[in-house]
């Protein structure tokens, strides 16, 4: 990996991957009549839509895969560049930020079991380089378990820069809270405590988002029972 970028980013960004290229992970695990496709890569969101389609239609036909499944795959294709998509131009946070991540993996005949610290402040890092040079530095030849482990990390990170987006969406709305709690007037006291009953209903109900998508998981795996305990507690008392 390269070495970390010196300067932290304390203000705002626009969305994107803290990597050096901003490509969306791409899985796809579809199954029709007891046949099933499974694989994931990465997908350049800049790219025209219109590629997708050949795309599945190549895939298809070079696996011998049934016609159905070009349909399912471009779909499937699609959507989750939909959801990428969805977040660009938002603000998030990435502050001084080292996250966990964690590798446990089985291709083929391969499993990789992992972990280390990745720096989201450094827009300079490559996934791809990163898995290249952990399976030179553990004897693997296998040309597929490469790809696998780029995109698991890029998955994680994904997550954590959605997780980012709320962050900065929730700080937001707890400036206009704060701001809207100090002009209104005495009179208006209990139209002031309706507002912000509703923005951090709004709140909670991200966090709550979070937790059925599982973003922590990653992370959540890395600490003690204990932290784990106090993490949930302070997620409760933040949802009330």
């Amino acid at each position: 990996m390269k070495a970390p970028a010196s300067a932290s980013l304390k203000a705002p960004v626009k969305f994107r991957m803290p990597t050096s290229e901003n490509l969306v992970p791409i899985r796809l695990d579809i199954e029709i009549d007891g046949q099933r496709y499974k694989d994931a890569f990465t997908w350049n969101p800049n790219d025209p839509d219109s590629e997708v389609q050949p795309f599945a239609k190549r895939t298809v036909k070079e696996l011998k895969l049934p016609s159905g499944f070009g349909g399912q795959i471009q779909q499937s294709i699609q959507s989750q560049l939909a959801d990428f998509r969805s977040y660009e131009g938002q603000d998030m946070y990435n502050g001084e930020k080292i996250v966990p991540i964690k590798l446990d993996l089985r291709v083929n005949h391969t499993v990789i079991r992992d972990q280390f610290l990745w720096d989201l402040n450094n827009f300079e890092s490559d996934p791809e380089e990163f898995a290249r040079t952990l399976c030179k530095d553990l004897c693997i030849e296998d040309p597929e378990v490469g790809p696998a482990i780029a995109v698991a990390i890029r998955e994680q990170l994904y997550e954590v820069a959605v997780q980012n987006v709320a962050s900065a969406r929730e700080n937001r709305l707890s400036k206009k809270g704060r701001r809207g709690s100090e002009h209104f007037p005495a009179s208006k006291v209990s139209g002031a405590a309706l507002d912000l009953m509703k923005l951090f209903n709004f709140r909670s109900s991200v966090i709550r988002k979070r937790k059925d998508w599982d973003y922590y998981k990653p992370v959540l795996d890395l600490l003690s029972n204990e932290d784990v305990d106090v993490l949930e507690a302070r997620e409760e008392r933040s949802g009330r």
